[in-house]
């Protein structure tokens, strides 16, 4: 039986590690997928400390990682339209005897020298995207793509803002200004994470700390406030802040994930102005095929997204690094 080394979570605090497993084989409808990069997500490190639960899960174990890119290795019965060492990038859930799954998170991911994945959940890739950028399109790039465009309908000339401009609010950052929002407030504790977000595209980054933050943020967007706002922290105190900021009929999108209750302290107001707090989660397979597209034919600019790579032997170091925000990292990888 061949083996190969896998980043796997325990449930029930029994933590993580990378061990040597059996290498999987495509079932029906499935494709075999030799990983070539994987990236490395907050909510991994959340899943890792029990913030969040791998659930349902079939067994007590799952290898995590949903954004992966590689290339084609073998095909399951009744699989068509794929030649070997084809290059392609897998989106991140799909149905598993029925059933909605998310990739590394209930069914086995990426953090492994291979993975299966459904053939609808595998998108080619075309000529020039590096595996590299191409693996974290899933979610990093995908989910505040989906944010913008399908959660909150954000429409050229809005005045938005994003709340934490890390791996998910960085790529948000981007995509705003793509899609024609003006102007665009990146709003972040980090000194360095604004700098950034300036050179992303963002017009004003303020220190949510400041005590004349209502003062910059109106002066920045007028005095009706924002027409769209975005959490990409999954703090409660960014939520709240947010919320406050928002104009008349202003929506509020919760991405980031967190275990904290959101409270609208002002329910008169919020009702009075009509505004809107929207759940959001991942995105779409069509938004990831979008989005490759948009990439491959460099609409969209990933190269300064990688901020380090790592062997896969190495997952815990990652996580850690991840973990401690260790070089204000957008997205770090993996690489069997």
């Amino acid at each position: 039986m061949k083996t190969m080394l896998a980043g796997r979570l325990s449930t029930g605090g029994g933590g993580f590690a990378v061990e040597e497993v059996p290498v999987p084989r495509p079932g029906p409808g499935q494709v075999l997928i030799q990983v070539r990069a994987a990236g490395v997500c907050l909510s991994d490190v959340h899943l890792i400390q029990g913030v969040l639960q791998p659930q349902p899960l079939s067994g007590n174990k799952v290898t995590l990682g949903h954004e992966v890119a590689g290339v084609v290795k073998a095909l399951g019965d009744g699989v068509t339209g794929f030649d070997e060492d084809a290059p392609v990038v897998l989106v991140g859930g799909e149905l598993r005897n029925g059933i909605p799954c998310t990739r590394g998170v209930n069914i086995d991911g990426g953090w492994a020298e291979y993975t299966v994945a459904a053939a609808n959940a595998v998108v080619p890739l075309p000529p020039g995207i590096p595996f590299e950028q191409a693996c974290i399109i899933p979610d990093a790039v995908s989910t505040p793509w989906a944010a913008i465009t399908s959660c909150a309908n954000v429409r050229p000339a809005e005045a938005v803002a994003v709340w934490g401009v890390g791996g998910l609010g960085a790529h948000a950052v981007q995509l705003l200004r793509m899609v024609g929002a003006c102007p665009i407030i990146a709003v972040d504790p980090l000194a360095a994470a604004r700098e950034r977000a300036l050179r992303l595209g963002a017009d004003t980054a303020l220190d949510p700390a400041d005590p004349e933050f209502d003062t910059l943020l109106r002066s920045a967007v007028g005095a009706k406030g924002l027409a769209a706002a975005f959490d990409f922290a999954g703090v409660p105190a960014a939520r709240e802040q947010a919320l406050s900021s928002l104009a008349e009929g202003g929506r509020l999108a919760l991405v980031g994930l967190t275990d904290q209750p959101f409270t609208i302290k002002d329910n008169l107001w919020f009702c009075r102005f009509r505004q809107q707090v929207l759940g959001h989660y991942g995105s779409r397979p069509e938004d990831v095929v979008d989005l490759v597209r948009l990439v491959g034919m460099r609409r969209l600019d990933l190269t300064g997204s990688i901020s380090g790579i790592y062997p896969l032997a190495d997952a815990p170091q990652a996580v850690d690094a991840l973990e401690r925000k260790e070089g204000n990292p957008i997205r770090l990888l993996l690489k069997p």
